[in-house]
């Protein structure tokens, strides 16, 4: 059908008027901590949507219905309802998180995770984990910037095909926007902007869900006539192959994993937690979490199984790119015009509330753990609030820019994940060194978060190891080596404080 001017219309409203109510939020801020955890008076309830939102990106919107849709040689390679065993990985994972991390997180009002690991080990083991932090939330984050042009370069591509460059016109689109009200007004923006662009993602594909089912002949029927075959509807798989992604292991351990490090260790949603009122809420708030995440999944890779059976009865008159542009596809050849529009709409909410999410994290930690310390100690709340803005500024274009160099990623989805993972493992294993241990010292946390790194490129470059399980391996990794070296010598100063209290 294409898109059309009422299309267009929907789609720059939303675009307008996300980006004037985030810029409203500016005149609550007085200081940087204004800034980075708001007034520490907003419901647990909307920060649990936040976190969803903000863990949800377009990698997430399109990339999963791709899964599912996609086709793979061997039965237990995954690619249909499989992934939930990596959901139910993240359950188990934010039940542990609010037991483990957010405990001491709240006993001495932290305003970011590496400060953690400063109390417990000292300024050099907080400064390497902040460092990966930004490197690999930069890296990760750019990704998604470029998945989110491929939404907005189908939709230029259907109404303008000779214009040229249209995926990098869409970077700048999609990064610009979120920038201005991000820039303008800090956690709180990102926090209800979340809300909104939650509801109308969420929104937006069950109405293309819906529309979806009513365009298959014969409706549910049918795509379970189509689909069951392919073994679409499988949910469990017991094969003991590493170089598989979604199998029951690999799902429910990964899955664990992944989650202790992105949600009890990574700043991005970390900052979430540290927002809420007090501990109990901060816990309420990651438990609910992976309910909301559990169905969101299920609800995307149901819409991948039905673009499935709907493209065994109407097949694609032209050849993607990659799997990752059925859902966009369909949504604007297909879908009727207004609809289009909301839900295009929608895949660019879950694109901005992660970027806007990342960007407030990433300059958080650049003036928290860097800055402020490092350069201008005695620097007043007014010169460091100025300063998060610009630094929120300047991660902005690095990250536009990063996007750019992404255009040749084969899936948006597996790669973003991936590179988050290879980080994750040597991170958490420091988290969990810090919070599970009183003999563990700066030398070895410094000494296994480098090992750790170092045997996880390894395993990137030069094996089939199925990335679910990274983290596990990259943590443990460093566990084990830093225990064992800090046995060896003597406990740091910090450790011991640290001990002591």
């Amino acid at each position: 059908m294409g898109f059309s001017a009422i299309d267009y219309g929907v789609l720059a409203l939303y675009l307008i008027g996300i980006t004037i109510f985030g810029t409203l939020f500016r005149r609550s801020q007085r200081t940087v901590k204004d800034y980075f955890l708001g007034d520490k008076n907003t419901s647990w309830v909307v920060i649990s949507l936040s976190i969803v939102a903000t863990e949800t990106s377009t990698l997430t919107l399109i990339g999963v219905p791709a899964l599912a849709y996609q086709t793979f040689a061997r039965p237990e390679q995954g690619g249909t309802l499989t992934y939930l065993q990596v959901v139910f990985g993240y359950i188990i994972a934010r039940i542990i998180i609010s037991l483990l991390f957010i405990p001491a997180y709240f006993h001495k009002n932290l305003l970011t995770a590496y400060e953690l690991l400063k109390n417990r080990f000292g300024v050099q083991t907080k400064n390497f984990t902040a460092s990966l932090f930004l490197v690999m939330r930069a890296l990760a984050e750019g990704v998604r910037v470029f998945a989110a042009s491929l939404v907005l370069s189908a939709v230029l591509g259907a109404s303008f095909p000779s214009l040229p460059a249209l995926w990098l016109w869409s970077i700048i689109i999609v990064g610009l926007l979120t920038l201005v009200y991000t820039f303008e007004g800090g956690i709180a923006a990102v926090i209800w902007t979340d809300l909104i662009q939650l509801v109308i993602y969420i929104g937006g594909s069950l109405l293309a869900a819906y529309e979806l089912l009513h365009l298959i002949p014969g409706g549910w029927s049918t795509v379970v006539a189509e689909a069951a075959p392919a073994n679409k509807f499988q949910v469990f798989s017991f094969a003991w192959s590493f170089d598989v992604p979604f199998t029951f292991w690999a799902g429910l351990l990964g899955g664990t994993f992944l989650t202790m490090a992105s949600h009890g260790t990574d700043q991005l949603l970390v900052q979430r937690l540290l927002t809420c009122r007090n501990q109990r809420d901060s816990q309420k708030a990651i438990v609910l979490s992976g309910f909301v995440v559990f169905f969101q999944f299920l609800l995307f890779l149901t819409i991948g199984v039905m673009l499935f059976a709907y493209y065994k009865a109407f097949p694609l008159t032209t050849k993607l790119a990659s799997n990752d542009q059925v859902f966009p596809t369909f949504i604007v050849q297909r879908l009727p015009h207004g609809v289009s529009g909301l839900v295009i709409a929608a895949i660019f909410a879950a694109a901005m509330s992660n970027l806007s999410g990342s960007l407030n994290s990433l300059a958080s930690s650049t003036v928290i753990d860097f800055y402020k310390p490092l350069i201008s100690p005695r620097a007043t709340d007014e010169r460091l609030l100025k300063l998060s803005r610009w630094f929120t500024a300047a991660w902005g274009f690095v990250l536009i820019i990063i996007a750019m160099m992404s255009r040749k990623i084969p899936s948006v989805f597996t790669a973003g994940l991936t590179i988050a993972s290879i980080v994750y493992g040597p991170m958490l294993g420091a988290f969990l060194l810090g919070v599970l241990t009183r003999r563990a010292n700066q030398a070895g946390a410094m000494t296994g978060i480098a090992v750790s790194l170092a045997v996880m490129l390894t395993i990137w470059m030069k094996t089939s190891l199925a990335w679910t399980w990274y983290v596990l391996v990259g943590a443990v990794c460093c566990f084990s080596v830093g225990y064992l070296v800090s046995l060896l010598t003597k406990p740091s100063k910090a450790a011991s404080l640290a001990a002591e209290s």
